[in-house]
């Protein structure tokens, strides 16, 4: 049997897959509470040792994606706040990242102490287009050089001064990772080569610093950050299927949008973005979850008008008790009616907020009318009874208040194997087997 285990340890549950290699099936699949508080590698072991009890197979190969302990933590440093420092806020996304800062413009000791007190994982130090400006990039990797800075650092600013700049860096100790301008012209976004930097960077020093584990098993075994695998599984099932992509992933204390748009005229022309389009993307909504977050769904729905100032009553005190007690499970119909209602209004103010770029900066937002698949993600879709799920879905594709043009033919399905991951983790050393998981389970 040509097999595979594919893992994802979240903050919440490990949730891993045995995949057919040779035809793309999913063979088993089970779960188990992560296990932050004593080694991640207790609840990875006991998922994987449940999906794969009755195989009588051993020695299998582990794909395994974290988000466990926080994920990644990026901050930004750019040249201007609506050019470089916007482009790479959107690499850092699409890298998976949760961006927590973003900062414009010559680092002086102010913006150190913020820098500093947003507390990052990895800096994505940016700066002028190649043959651009060069002062800032240099000014900023200076003053981290003299603060002994030595939270890692992924270079991807103006080609033309960028071995100079890592000179300077490698210099002070500080630990830099080299990679491609991310905007090398105005207009032209290139996140390849960062976005592969700072997976080399998390792999590399986060995953072994977060101390989930002892010992150095589950560091060599993590081969990307969750969202990072997701936005790969995102791409390569857009490209299976020649269309437009659109995924919402409700968890227990964020929201994650991703889309997949086919590249065309936009991308040229007076009117493209300065910053770059960035065709492949992610965004992350951190007030809006099941759990840690509910209380910040019925805050934004109410921003929305998605609520009468009855139902926001009612839901505020729900929202409340789930915030309270993260591990809280439905009771009762009542409960899971509740459960589906917050989902259906986290959904519906992500895709919102999107759609009209906002979260990403793009200018004229994003173009989701031509979206042929709206695939829901999270354990609340995976757990609902199908009517509710399709309630939640059904709400985003019916949002006609929104103010933002919506899917006009897409097909709502639900990832209740938890394929996405599976196939991103899978999709370079077997894109056949992982196109076939995706489109078996997914475009249905």
């Amino acid at each position: 049997m040509n097999v595979a285990v594919c893992a994802d340890v979240g903050s919440t549950y490990t949730k891993a897959a045995v995949v057919d290699l040779d035809g793309g099936a999913l063979v088993a699949a089970a779960s188990a509470p992560t296990t932050v508080g004593t080694d991640v590698l207790h609840g990875l072991d006991a998922a994987v040792g449940a999906a794969t009890a009755r195989l009588g197979v051993a020695d299998l190969p582990w794909y395994v994606c974290s988000s466990a302990g926080g994920g990644l933590r990026l901050a930004v440093i750019g040249y201007e706040p609506l050019v470089t420092a916007q482009a790479g806020r959107r690499v850092g996304l699409s890298a998976g990242a949760n961006v927590v800062h973003v900062a414009a413009g010559r680092l002086g000791a102010a913006e150190l102490t913020a820098l500093r007190a947003a507390r990052p994982d990895v800096v994505l130090l940016v700066g002028g287009t190649d043959g651009g400006d060069a002062d800032t990039l240099t000014h900023n990797a200076t003053r981290l050089a003299r603060a002994r800075w030595r939270v890692p650092v992924v270079l991807a600013g103006n080609v033309d001064v960028r071995d100079d700049v890592h000179d300077l860096l490698a210099a002070a100790k500080v630990p830099v990772t080299v990679a491609d301008n991310v905007l090398p012209r105005i207009g032209v976004l290139a996140p390849a080569s960062a976005r592969a930097a700072i997976r080399e960077v998390f792999l590399r020093h986060v995953i072994g610093g977060k101390r989930l584990s002892r010992g150095t098993r589950f560091a060599r075994l993590v081969r990307a950050a969750t969202p990072d695998a997701v936005l790969t599984g995102v791409e390569l099932l857009a490209d299976a299927l020649g269309g437009d992509l659109a995924v919402v992933d409700v968890g227990g204390a964020t929201t994650d949008v991703y889309s997949a748009l086919t590249p065309d005229e936009r991308d040229s022309g007076p009117g493209r973005e300065v910053a770059g389009t960035l065709w492949r993307a992610r965004t992350v909504e951190g007030d809006l979850g099941m759990r840690w977050s509910a209380p910040g769904v019925v805050r934004a729905a109410a921003e929305e008008r998605l609520l009468t100032p009855a139902e926001q009553d009612d839901l505020a005190a729900a929202a409340a008790v789930r915030a309270g007690e993260p591990g809280f499970l439905p009771a009762d119909d009542t409960d899971r009616a509740v459960d589906a209602r917050i989902a259906a209004l986290a959904a519906t103010v992500a895709l919102r907020r999107h759609a009209r770029g906002a979260a990403t900066g793009e200018r004229a937002g994003r173009d989701l009318r031509d979206v042929r698949l709206l695939v829901g993600s999270g354990g609340v879709l995976r757990h609902a009874t199908p009517t509710d799920a399709a309630g939640v879905l059904g709400a985003v594709l019916t949002d006609y208040a929104g103010g933002w043009p919506l899917p006009r033919a897409a097909r709502p399905v639900v990832d209740v194997d938890y394929v996405l991951a599976a196939g991103g983790l899978l999709a370079e050393e077997h894109p056949r087997a992982a196109r076939a998981l995706l489109r078996r389970h997914l475009d249905r």
